[in-house]
C-alpha cells in the first residue's frame, strides 16, 4: 500500500483516461439492466464513473486511503477504504469488477479472496478479473504482483467450490506505451 499512498496522484493521472471499452463489452452484457456492481479495487474511479453513466448501481472500494479520496472526487460518490481480503458482503452484487486489483493479493491469500467474492455475488452473479499474464509472484517498484495464467485461474475457481470459469482471454495492455505487456482476463460465474 505504501506505493499507492505515496504515488496516488501520479497513479490516478496515468490510469483515469485509459479506454476500457473492449473489456466493458465482454462483461456488462452478462449483467441485468441496472445491475449492482462492486468495483473491487476501483483505483482512479474510471470504471465506477463509466458504470454509473450507464445506469448501473455501483459500490466502489479501494485499499488506499489517498486513492479512494481521489476516486471520490472523480465519481462524486463514497469509496469505501477496504482491502479485498476483508470484504464481507453476502449475496449483494449482480457483478464484481476486479480490474487489475486481485494481482496485488499474495498468491497464498487468493483462494480466500475468491471465496469472499463468490459470497458477495448473487446466485449466477458474474466476476470480471484481470492479472498480468504469467506465473509466480514478484515485487516491482515497491508493488507486489501475483501473475496468473489460465491453469492458475481455473484452479482458483475450482478451489472456491462455488465459481466456474465462463470465459478466459488474453489481451495486450490498454495503455499504448505498454502494448507489449499481456493480461489474462476472466469472467467467472457463481454456481450457488
Amino acid at each position: 500500500m505504501d506505493y499507492y499512498e505515496n504515488n496516488a496522484k501520479a497513479f490516478v493521472a496515468s490510469t483515469r483516461l485509459i479506454d476500457m471499452q473492449p473489456l466493458y463489452q465482454r462483461f456488462l452484457p452478462l449483467l441485468p439492466k441496472q445491475a449492482h456492481i462492486l468495483d473491487a479495487g476501483c483505483g482512479s474511479g474510471r470504471d465506477t464513473k463509466y458504470f454509473m453513466a450507464q445506469d448501473y448501481k455501483v459500490t466502489a472500494l479501494d485499499a488506499s486511503t489517498k486513492i479512494a479520496a481521489l476516486a471520490e472526487r472523480e465519481t462524486g460518490q463514497t469509496v469505501t477504504v477496504q482491502r479485498l481480503q476483508d470484504i464481507q458482503y453476502q449475496n449483494q452484487f449482480d457483478g464484481i469488477w476486479a480490474c487489475a486489483s486481485l494481482l496485488h493479493v499474495p498468491a497464498k491469500e487468493l483462494a480466500n479472496v475468491f471465496h469472499r467474492l463468490a459470497q458477495a455475488i448473487k446466485p449466477q452473479g458474474m466476476i470480471y478479473c484481470s492479472f498480468k499474464y504469467g506465473q509466480g509472484e514478484h515485487e516491482k517498484q515497491g508493488r507486489w504482483f501475483t501473475d496468473m495464467d489460465e491453469t492458475g485461474l481455473k484452479m482458483l475457481a475450482r478451489e472456491s467450490g462455488i465459481l466456474a470459469v465462463k470465459e478466459l482471454w488474453v489481451t495486450a495492455d490498454r495503455r499504448p506505451e505498454r502494448k507489449q505487456e499481456r493480461w489474462l482476463n476472466g469472467v467467472l460465474v457463481g454456481k450457488k
